[in-house]
């Protein structure tokens, strides 16, 4: 199909929509004329989208045809209600779409974490290769937990949501390569197998892991997350699948915004576990429980209702009628 052509055939009808919709009042020729130049136009819109997707007349239509269909309605959805589709269904429904991939940077994240872990905590001079002896006395004996007692409570909290939202927005933004939610995961893993390892050997192993799981498994699983949609994004762009590769990419850049904005909550209530339960006076048992209920909390909401949301057909990529018409394929 030739673009300019099309374009150059439809563009008086495009703009008297565009026009129509524009209006305060319309009389009854008008919405007459309205509703058919809104069917016209959606067959325009479901046409450029299977012979020739050009994304800035895509894009003109599909917010064309969605405001002239508001018109027709009448329909004004109240912002709470968009916020709560989006955290009650897109969210757990894009988070489920993202499950494998999440399981798979877990998996990687976690050998890399065991295997340092061990590997530091065995061998004393693989340790000193990396901290000298006087360092890893004073990380197991003091350092390691006056890092929690950092300033005052809200200001180490601000701080520590900051830092792990700018580390999991790396992952997302970054997931397209492939390789650099590779080596993020790789690193902290290391990070912590060292902690782990040397914390081990001076026998605080019980006190590295009452500091690390108040918050660290909620925190840990969102960066997981979001290395795990970034991955996605990537698996789109290598197998796009049976829809043009573009397609595929951007429905999984959509998926994964969705996932990075409903993270950021996610990262907030981990930094308020660091800074205000890790280090609090509570048992450890009961720190630890906090970070279990908290930990849970989100499986459930990814895991049981993100299951049965997507079994409802939601995928959490935007709506069609903002999207516009899907692909048509072969098959």
């Amino acid at each position: 199909m030739d673009t300019d052509a099309f374009i150059a055939v439809h563009r008086p009808q495009w703009d008297r929509l565009q026009e129509l919709t524009r209006r305060r009042s319309l009389d009854a020729a008008e919405i007459d004329e309205l509703l058919a130049l809104y069917q016209e136009t959606a067959t325009h819109l479901s046409t450029v989208r299977s012979t020739n997707p050009d994304p800035a007349l895509t894009a003109r239509l599909s917010l064309l045809v969605h405001r002239a269909r508001l018109r027709i309605t009448g329909d004004r959805t109240p912002l709470w209600k968009h916020a709560r589709t989006f955290f009650w269904e897109d969210l757990p429904a894009a988070l489920y779409e993202a499950r494998w991939a999440v399981a798979l940077a877990a998996g990687l994240f976690l050998l890399v974490t065991v295997v340092t872990g061990f590997y530091f905590g065995m061998d004393s001079t693989a340790r000193s290769l990396v901290l000298p002896e006087a360092q890893q006395r004073a990380l197991a004996q003091r350092d390691f937990v006056a890092y929690y007692f950092q300033g005052e409570a809200s200001g180490f909290a601000a701080q520590v949501w900051t830092n792990n939202a700018w580390i999991t927005v790396q992952a997302v933004v970054f997931g397209v390569t492939g390789i650099w939610p590779v080596i993020m995961l790789v690193q902290n893993g290391l990070n912590i197998g060292l902690s782990a390892g040397v914390m081990g050997a001076y026998g605080g192993l019980d006190t590295f892991f009452v500091y690390l799981l108040p918050h660290g498994l909620l925190e840990m699983t969102a960066v997981l997350v979001g290395a795990g949609a970034g991955l996605r994004t990537f698996w789109a762009w290598v197998r796009p699948g049976p829809v043009p590769r573009l397609w595929a990419l951007s429905r999984a850049a959509r998926s994964l915004v969705t996932v990075a904005i409903g993270l950021v909550p996610v990262l907030l209530v981990s930094g308020f576990l660091e800074a205000f339960v890790t280090p609090s006076a509570l048992p450890p048992a009961v720190r630890v429980g906090l970070g279990v209920l908290a930990w849970a909390a989100f499986l459930v909401f990814m895991l049981g209702r993100g299951r049965q949301v997507h079994r409802a057909g939601i995928t959490g990529d935007l709506a069609e009628d903002l999207v516009g018409a899907r692909v048509a394929t072969a098959g």
